[in-house]
């Protein structure tokens, strides 16, 4: 497999950040420097490129400064390399004055960047023996509670970011890319699960650059798509847009399966419906339907578990929700429910919420708490912040009806003991 060329970790650090090119890049540096007291800094479009070239040159200290702002990360993790061979991306020089950046923050799980160069100290086969403790977490994810297997991800992303620089060739290829759905993972469990967005994009940039390691488009298309989720979350429409153009690039280069370009679609319906713009959130969902209908039977990526037609009509229903569609949405979201695994539990309390929603909305307080306390059952069971979340926008919904019988009984099951310290603990 034909290596990438270039800095593939500064371009994964630019595109995950949602600076889909190099030119917005330079406009965002640009705008910057004057907010961090350096004055007007000129940079062109070419620099950037010479920058994620393969032998980037070492930037002058305020671009420096304005980069690790930016992205979020030290210069040796942006892949470039000091002068005088020393790992301090503020230094003006060998024996010269250091400051220390107080703008880059920690990157995330890992213990330090992925090495450049690998040299084959550790066995051809484990690339393999990683990738399947990597598919094992995977399968864990579903009924693992969240704060146990996230602590067990990160361990494992430290382990194979240090493997990765004791490898080569084919085994390295296989061990980054493993490295990337492991990074994924931690991310995912950040943002969904442990409502942690800023850990979650720190673990996107890492798993880009793996992905960047083992030139996987597919796994670049599923990251990108991932730090979508962040700023369409928080309302940030043309952030969350930018990454899903990025995300599609990748998905065409990899020539995506039609399962995975349905959940592109789906991915950003989502942040369109959070962005307030339900007209065009289901504009996609159509969109992914007809793509699941027409595109051929093709098998996706063994990674990408966490899609299915099923969750599709979900994605649906909550958008119907939201666009004020409520006979709609109960009908769509009544015949998920009936269709949805039985192990699928995380899902399970995100439709439930998702049901007691559409009652409160249609006035009927009685049916809305039957469907919130249901869910609560399942998160006793399978914690999910995600679908934690429903329930309380669903009781603030029931604030009207809040002496009322069935209200009560919705509040002594939210805030009973077992409930309340597995949210704290959260």
């Amino acid at each position: 497999m034909a290596r990438p060329v270039g800095n593939a970790r500064l371009k994964a650090a630019r595109q995950a950040a949602g600076y889909a090119s190099q030119e917005a890049l330079a406009e965002a540096i640009r705008h910057a420097a004057p907010q961090l007291g350096i004055r007007s800094l000129q940079i062109s479009v070419r620099q950037v490129r010479r920058w994620e070239s393969a032998n980037p040159p070492w930037p002058q200290p305020d671009f420096q400064r304005v980069l690790t702002h930016l992205l979020g990360q030290p210069m040796e993790d942006l892949g470039f390399t000091a002068p005088w061979g020393r790992a301090s991306s503020q230094q003006e020089g060998p024996g010269r004055r250091t400051t220390t950046s107080a703008a880059a923050p920690a990157i995330g799980p890992a213990a330090g960047p992925l090495p450049i160069t690998g040299n084959a100290t550790q066995p051809a086969s484990v690339g393999a023996v990683f990738a399947a403790v990597t598919a094992a977490h995977r399968r864990l994810y579903w009924s693992v509670q969240p704060s146990q297997l996230h602590a067990t991800v990160v361990e494992h992303t430290r382990l194979g970011t240090a493997l990765i620089g004791e490898t080569t060739g084919r085994c390295r290829t296989t061990l980054a890319a493993a490295l990337a759905e492991s990074y994924l993972l931690a991310g995912r469990i950040d943002f969904f699960d442990l409502q942690q967005p800023g850990a979650a994009g720190n673990a996107f940039v890492r798993a880009l650059q793996a992905a960047g390691e083992a030139d996987d488009a597919l796994l670049g298309a599923a990251i990108l798509a991932h730090t979508a989720f962040i700023p369409g979350w928080a309302g940030r429409k043309e952030d969350a847009e930018e990454r899903m153009s990025a995300a599609r690039a990748y998905a065409r280069r990899g020539n995506a399966p039609a399962m995975m370009l349905a959940w592109l679609d789906a991915v950003e319906a989502e942040c369109m419906t959070r962005c307030g713009d339900t007209r065009a959130a289901l504009r996609l969902i159509s969109h992914a339907e007809d793509v699941l209908a027409e595109g051929p039977d093709e098998p996706c990526p063994v990674w990408m578990d966490w899609f299915t037609p099923i969750r599709l009509a979900a994605f649906k229903g909550n958008t119907q929700l939201a666009a004020g569609h409520i006979a709609q949405a109960r009908e769509t979201l009544r015949e998920v429910l009936d269709h949805l695994p039985a192990g699928d539990g995380k899902q399970r309390t995100v439709i439930l919420g998702d049901l007691a929603a559409v009652e409160a909305a249609d006035d009927k307080p009685e049916a809305a708490c039957h469907w919130a306390g249901e869910a609560l059952d399942q998160l006793r069971v399978t914690w999910y912040a995600a679908g934690m979340d429903r329930i309380r926008d669903v009781r603030k919904r029931l604030h009207p009806w809040r002496n009322e019988p069935w209200v009560r009984d919705l509040d002594d099951q939210m805030y009973g003991w077992g409930t309340t310290v597995s949210a704290l603990q959260r």
